[in-house]
């Protein structure tokens, strides 16, 4: 693979780090729809398998598209390396799974997304991997939670749905000063906004099927760290095979290219409806943090470069004036997906975050009459207007 261009510049590394021309010389690097790839001789073969030479052997473990999209994405993130999944699930589960053994103790913020709730409480208890939740809003708690068993810390900031934030700088300072690991699902705010890694965080997990794809076309996810943590991580991976299709790795990758163009407008377009419907009389809460209201509006300010593309409001009235303002939304797509070009919006209580409790939701601020909106590329004017239109019925 080619190194990413030598630029300080996000948008550049974006646009030329690529993989290396075949011989056509081909100015966009084609996808490379092969499963697998010839041998020069046995011995080639040998060497290949023995990792004694560097070289393709199968599109499970390698593939140059593939290759191309985690690159770039180590370039954007400053991260050493990475390994590229089949979606963003596949991500966290393959982070924890290929890091973690029987025994070990997991602490995470309370607020997560609902299925990575469910690999935390569900899924890797039936393999003796614990877990514990601390309170994000004081941090503090996290560190008289460690245990010996504790290996690794596990956060999102931005969170799903609340848009609260948590001090990657203070996390960090503790995980190093007792030795955890310290993982960021970096989904909501993409390496555009916020880098984990700069701020200490070990390994940087996404959901590309969000704003990295930014067109709702496809599944993917990716793992970033350092080789000495990618590498158990990958060889978990290859054996067990959430490998991204090579299509996808295309696709993502030329994604990228415009990110920074995207994230600026879902940025513009969150921004001005968080303001605009902030006192709305339909409205108990609205969530961006950009706004001053935002309780950890500073922390946004320190290590992000934008609020991001997603904001939260509570709809007066619980759930049955929550399924109105969905139900009148005319331009708003009502889908369980966010970082589209197209506007979503999506009801946590009854889909992504349904597996939870009351309680569990509660805990985390979702009401009943959440509703999460992503803002996607349109007018931002008629988002509004359709925004302001759907409250008119509730």
């Amino acid at each position: 693979m080619k190194n990413p261009y030598p630029s300080e510049h996000f948008e550049t590394r974006a646009v030329r780090t690529q993989a290396q021309r075949s011989g056509f010389a081909e100015h966009s690097v084609p996808v490379y729809m092969t499963s697998s790839y010839l041998f020069e001789s046995a011995e080639h073969a040998r060497a290949l398998f023995a990792n004694e030479q560097e070289g393709m052997v199968y599109s499970r473990y390698d593939n140059p598209s593939n290759d191309e999209f985690v690159d770039k994405m180590a370039a954007l993130e400053g991260t050493e390396d990475g390994i590229a999944t089949a979606s963003g699930m596949a991500a966290i589960f393959g982070a924890l799974a290929g890091t973690l053994s029987a025994g070990d103790h997991i602490l995470a913020c309370r607020s997560l997304f609902g299925s990575s709730h469910q690999v935390l409480t569900q899924v890797l208890p039936r393999f003796r991997i614990t877990s514990s939740y601390f309170d994000l809003g004081r941090p503090e708690t996290l560190e008289p939670l460690v245990t010996p068993a504790t290996k690794l810390v596990f956060v999102e900031t931005p969170t799903n749905p609340g848009l609260d934030l948590i001090d990657l700088e203070f996390l960090s300072a503790v995980c190093r000063r007792r030795g955890l690991i310290l993982a960021v699902d970096n989904c909501f705010a993409t390496p555009y906004l916020q880098t984990p890694a700069a701020w200490g965080a070990d390994l940087v997990l996404h959901s590309a099927t969000k704003f990295i794809d930014g067109q709702g076309r496809g599944l993917g996810g990716v793992i970033l760290g350092p080789k000495r943590l990618i590498d158990p991580i990958r060889f978990f991976c290859r054996q067990t095979g959430p490998a991204l299709s090579p299509f996808h790795g295309w696709l993502f990758s030329k994604s990228l290219e415009t990110l920074a163009v995207r994230m600026d407008r879902h940025c513009d377009n969150a921004e001005f409806l968080a303001g605009r419907l902030e006192g709305h009389p339909k409205l108990a809460a609205v969530k961006h943090p950009s706004l001053a209201s935002h309780p950890q509006h500073a922390l946004a300010k320190k290590q992000m470069k934008r609020g991001g593309g997603l904001l939260t409001v509570e709809v007066k009235g619980g759930l049955e004036a929550g399924k109105r303002f969905l139900d009148a939304l005319e331009l708003c797509s009502l889908t369980a997906n966010l970082g589209d070009t197209r506007t979503t919006a999506t009801h946590p209580a009854s889909t992504t975050h349904s597996k939870l409790t009351d309680d569990e939701r509660s805990a985390v601020g979702i009401g009943a009459g959440t509703v999460r909106i992503s803002a996607g590329l349109e007018h931002r004017d008629d988002l509004l207007a359709d925004l302001l239109r759907a409250l008119a019925h509730v």
